[in-house]
């Protein structure tokens, strides 16, 4: 097979224009998250240790 038959897929028009993040900023930012919404969730349970 030649590399005219293995063509990379189109990005659809309307995506071709968005900036996508790299893969480890957005886990970084899904870790982030979790981490500030359980604590918000479970700061009475820690400082109630404390």
């Amino acid at each position: 097979m030649s590399d005219e038959n293995q063509k990379k897929p189109e990005i659809p028009h309307r995506m071709s224009r968005v900036a996508w993040p790299k893969a480890k900023y957005g886990l970084i930012l899904a870790f982030t998250l979790i981490f500030i919404v359980l604590f918000i969730l479970y700061k009475d349970v820690l400082f109630g240790l404390i």
